[in-house]
């Protein structure tokens, strides 16, 4: 009897041991989740405090340094979902509309640094955006021309020159290759989708993987390529191409202190893109990507696995080194009726949001340009930290979106293009004041369009903005 209450307790003891054990890692995880979302939370807001400060920026007056930091705020307050902002920020999504409406070509600020200067400056100080997309949608044609691009037509080069440039989807990259992209990506960047997308660099082709230099019997042999005349042209005209896409990015640098030092934040940061749209735009291709979901799915798979880093860090540079807290994703293949549900939540949104949570954690707020219809998607991507997102959205229904994700996330959009293009002032203020009534609602909506604007009347443009300023005060 002694020995059997004996073993009895220490049964009974052991239990207990094991519970409080098993609350104390319970608890720990607990803690350890709090902490890494208070350090998220903490980063986000330094990240914030970054760009409202404006270091850096020469402001032209006491007036623009109000204007802007009111600007900031209306965003911060609208993304965070803290408090309710003075009144619905408004951003249009304007991609050549400053080119149109300057009276320049495509090709002309593509090719002429400073009517693309004068072009920007002109449309964001006529229109008075709450913030405005930059010259990135300009890139420089002299850069392409050197490097031969064959993924896109560009005014001059295909297209006529008051056209926007146009993709060339193809596979760039070969269904038997993902092994080479998954096992070493950057390698398969250089020396494989490098010479099929700049024909000057076709020579890149016969470099040697740059791992394969170790010991001093395993170096020479490396270096022999670098050694061929066509190998060296191809390095000259990257030399070249590297002169050029600083000529340009001194512009862009410039047109960026002059609005924002006329009181005008610009609208992002940084840019980053889904894992699925990483293959499947420029590398499989649509139709390659579609295929490989059928023939290989587990390939595909693990490379978006391995590809979801450099998304994520491509997002953290850019953003960081703006200092700018907003990271654009467009994301080009999410939509209704391109992937299936299942589809969705195996190949698309797994991967997009393990992007997403990386960029929270380092303090940003990704910004999702859901194009197309997201409505069957909406309870699916409400699964993240909330006033940490924004989804911009082109043909979702906005009542439906602010009802599934009013509590999480900021919502943007949703003016449509044909609207803009083809209404009346008077029929797009109406729009956006039923808009802003309905996705407004106690704060967390910015006003925008649900595409990305070109070629539309300027007082169109002007009863976009108007209409927030009109109908989105809260108090």
């Amino acid at each position: 009897m002694g020995h059997g209450y004996k073993f009895k307790n220490l049964c009974s003891l052991k239990r207990k041991l094991s519970k409080n054990n098993l609350e104390r890692e319970v608890l720990g995880i607990k803690n350890d989740k709090e902490e890494k979302q208070m350090k998220s939370e903490e980063r986000q807001e330094q990240m914030f405090s970054s760009w409202l400060a404006g270091q850096g920026i020469e402001f032209a007056s006491p007036e623009a340094e109000k204007s802007y930091k009111e600007r900031v705020m209306r965003l911060k307050d609208a993304i965070q979902l803290r408090k309710v902002p003075d009144r619905v920020p408004v951003c249009p999504i304007t991609g050549l509309f400053p080119v149109y409406y300057s009276g320049i070509t495509v090709q002309d600020a593509m090719y002429d640094y400073d009517k693309a200067a004068v072009a920007w400056k002109k449309y964001v100080l006529d229109f008075e955006p709450d913030a405005y997309l930059g010259t990135a949608f300009v890139p420089p044609g002299r850069f392409f021309e050197i490097l031969d691009y064959k993924l896109y037509r560009w005014p001059g080069h295909g297209v006529p020159p008051d056209i926007s440039y146009q993709c060339l989807e193809a596979e760039y990259m070969k269904a038997d290759e993902y092994d080479a992209l998954i096992h070493d990506p950057s390698d398969f960047w250089v020396r494989l989708y490098f010479p099929r997308i700049f024909g000057a660099l076709k020579p890149f082709e016969k470099l040697a993987p740059l791992t394969d230099v170790l010991e001093i019997v395993m170096t020479c042999g490396s270096f022999i390529p670098f050694g061929f005349p066509e190998v060296q042209a191809a390095f000259k005209a990257v030399f070249e191409a590297g002169d050029e896409v600083l000529r340009w990015a001194s512009m862009v640098r410039a047109v960026d202190q002059a609005l924002q030092g006329q009181g005008f934040p610009a609208f992002f940061g940084g840019v980053g893109k889904a894992p699925f749209d990483i293959i499947g735009d420029t590398l499989r291709g649509t139709h390659g990507i579609i295929i490989d979901m059928y023939r290989q799915p587990e390939k595909l798979l693990e490379a978006l696995e391995a590809v979801a880093p450099l998304a994520i860090r491509m997002g953290v540079s850019s953003a960081k080194a703006a200092g700018h807290p907003l990271v654009f994703m467009p994301l080009h293949k999410g939509a209704d009726g391109f992937l299936s549900g299942k589809q969705f939540k195996t190949f698309y949104w797994p991967t997009l949001r393990k992007v997403i949570i990386g960029l929270i954690e380092e303090g940003l707020v990704p910004f999702l340009f859901a194009e197309g219809g997201y409505n069957s998607r909406l309870e699916v991507i409400r699964d993240l930290p909330r006033g940490t997102t924004v989804w911009l959205f082109d043909q979702t229904d906005m009542a439906k979106a602010k009802e599934i994700l009013g509590d999480i996330a900021c919502i943007a959009g949703n003016v449509p293009i044909t609207l803009l293009t083809f209404g009346t002032p008077e029929e797009i203020k109406d729009y956006c004041k039923q808009l802003i009534k309905t996705a407004g609602k106690d704060g967390g909506f910015i006003l925008s369009s649900g595409a990305v604007i070109d070629d539309i009347k300027p007082e169109n443009m002007r009863a976009l903005i108007e209409s927030a300023k009109e109908f989105g005060t809260y108090y």
